[in-house]
């Protein structure tokens, strides 16, 4: 464990290994695409060249981690957990009618060993981009390294059933991964008794919230912690749903569930603490090739973080909350600028609503602290 009495988590939203980060790797897969525009994987490596500068083929596994590499090592955390939002495939052909298709080649599945990380959540709008054969192949890729993962499956048992990670003593940490159509995941998408696919969710209504309730109080011991992970909202905006937010809510009044680890959009959006319990509406990009394409509006996925979580083991209870900003130049994280910090105030402060939100603290990140 992190910290006596502690547990320790490392939060991160989107990483998108797919498209062109596969292509700088040191195994990319084939480049072909099937986007309206764009044609070939290379093109995301050259739109980012014409921004910050050339980037290298045949990188390191480690490459793309770049400063966030210290940052991880420091935060001592107890598990690093990430939203996965790419299959990991040679192989299958593209969903139909989908606009854009993330695939890594198996063989560049070191990029995730390479920054440590335990678990990954799967119930998202990429992971079935070339199909169920795709889908299988990103299972047995993260089977053969030993990564642990939830959100989806060969069906909807495996698909709906938690990660369960080692924690001290006899608890484990429960890890549950769900998506909602509002992501843009298709309904085709959904796990069936003899169908692979991901944990979508019907809606965000009070019985799928006491259903859901009820299945994690059956998986959970007494001294487990439970994290749910949800894929949902719109790609691009600011303004935090209130569905999002009572759907959140009711599960952390089922005191089933310690932390709400919310994804989607390509961008962060503002934290909340609701009775001592933490909710990340959205954690935005860690990691994408969308480094050459104009923002949209003032939200930029440039600029993701690194959320270090720090928790009560004997209540789940959130004492603190690090928010690292981090930002992509030449498909590699960087320390985030003066100006994506103070982008990051502006997010932060966009919703009053929510309660206290964090706070500059030194050169590099953000703290919240919940009083006792």
């Amino acid at each position: 464990m992190g910290r006596e009495g502690k547990i320790v988590l490392l939060l991160a939203g989107n990483v998108m290994t797919g498209r062109g980060i596969d292509q700088i790797l040191m195994h990319p897969a084939a480049g072909v695409l099937h986007e309206p525009l764009v044609r070939n994987a290379l093109e995301y490596v050259q739109l980012a060249e014409a921004v910050n500068g050339p980037i290298a083929l045949g990188a390191e596994a480690a490459y793309i981690w770049g400063d966030a590499l210290a940052e991880i090592d420091s935060a001592r955390a107890d598990l690093f957990i990430v939203n996965l939002a790419t299959a990991i495939t040679s192989d299958g052909a593209p969903w139909p009618a989908k606009a854009v298709h993330y695939r890594m080649n198996p063989h560049n599945i070191d990029c995730l060993h390479a920054a440590g990380i335990d678990a990954c959540t799967l119930a998202n709008n990429h992971v079935l981009d070339w199909d169920r054969a795709g889908l299988h192949d990103t299972l047995q890729a993260l089977r053969a390294g030993e990564l642990r993962f939830a959100g989806a499956g060969v069906d909807s048992e495996e698909a709906w059933a938690p990660a369960r990670l080692p924690l001290s003593g006899h608890s484990q940490l429960l890890l549950f991964s769900f998506a909602t159509s509002s992501s843009g995941v298709p309904s085709g998408w959904a796990a069936g008794s003899r169908r692979a696919g991901v944990a979508l969710l019907p809606d965000l209504s009070v019985a799928t919230a006491t259903q859901l309730v009820e299945d994690i109080l059956m998986r959970r011991g007494p001294e487990d912690r439970v994290v749910v992970s949800i894929h949902w909202g719109d790609h691009w905006a600011l303004e935090v749903p209130q569905a999002h937010r009572d759907f959140a809510h009711r599960l952390i009044d089922s005191r089933a569930v310690d932390v709400v680890h919310g994804h989607s959009s390509h961008h962060v959006l503002p934290v909340e603490v609701y009775r001592g319990k933490l909710i990340l509406y959205g954690c935005g990009d860690l990691i994408n090739d969308c480094e050459g394409i104009a923002p949209h509006a003032d939200l930029r996925s440039d600029v993701g973080c690194l959320y270090v979580v720090t928790l009560r083991s004997v209540n789940g209870r959130l004492d603190t909350l690090e928010v690292v900003p981090m930002q992509m130049r030449q498909f590699r994280l960087g320390f985030a600028d003066a100006a994506a910090h103070d982008w990051i105030g502006r997010v932060f402060e966009s919703d009053t609503a929510l309660g206290e939100q964090p706070v500059r603290h030194g050169e590099r990140r953000w703290r919240l602290r919940v009083p006792s």
